[in-house]
């Protein structure tokens, strides 16, 4: 009976326990971005964003280890404000949305780096090509929303080579610096 009875109360406490909760990235309320930073011949930078994409993550601040993300972008969404150029980046010239009309991003791992930091390290599928690389990420908060419901968010920064992708390179920009604010709603 005693033994029934503390299988029971530790049945009973383990949902209280656990601290990991799994997320939706909000899109909808345009709570995260993902944008992209690139050099123009030297010059100055072209800033743009991918305007549609969606994910999820799995957060537990008790076992950092134990979180994950998830992440699906539409790269015709590409916009960097001057529809010419947008065209142009679009087209087969660069990321080829036509015939590769997502990117994706999956962790493999996530390491506690201390004071909220992060490295969630994973693979990025990008024009054909899947390549390992590490989102240096921060915490930012969590906790209840004004609608009832419970929110975390991130900040990202990670640097693609292009021709790790197989992307065309012109002049100086070999790279481009990805920024990323992920506002999740608990689920």
């Amino acid at each position: 009976m005693r033994k029934t009875l503390l299988a029971t109360g530790l049945a009973v406490l383990l949902p209280f326990t656990a601290n990991a909760a799994d997320y939706v990235i909000d899109t909808k309320g345009a709570h995260a971005s993902i944008n992209f930073s690139i050099s123009h011949l030297g010059y100055s930078f072209i800033k743009g964003r991918f305007n549609d994409f969606s994910g999820s993550f799995s957060y537990d601040p008790a076992d950092i280890s134990a979180s994950s993300v998830e992440v699906v972008v539409e790269t015709p969404s590409l916009d960097s404000n001057h529809a010419e150029r947008d065209k142009h980046l679009r087209s087969g010239d660069f990321i080829n949305a036509s015939k590769f009309g997502q990117a994706t991003f999956k962790s493999t791992s996530v390491a506690d780096k201390g004071d909220g930091k992060l490295d969630i390290m994973g693979d990025l599928t990008l024009h054909g090509v899947t390549q390992p690389i590490v989102i240096n990420a921060e915490f930012i908060g969590a906790g209840k929303d004004p609608w009832g419901g419970e929110r975390a968010g991130f900040v990202g920064h990670t640097r693609l080579e292009l021709a790790d992708y197989k992307i065309k390179v012109v002049g100086d920009s070999s790279y481009v610096d990805m920024e990323l604010h992920v506002e999740g709603v608990k689920q």
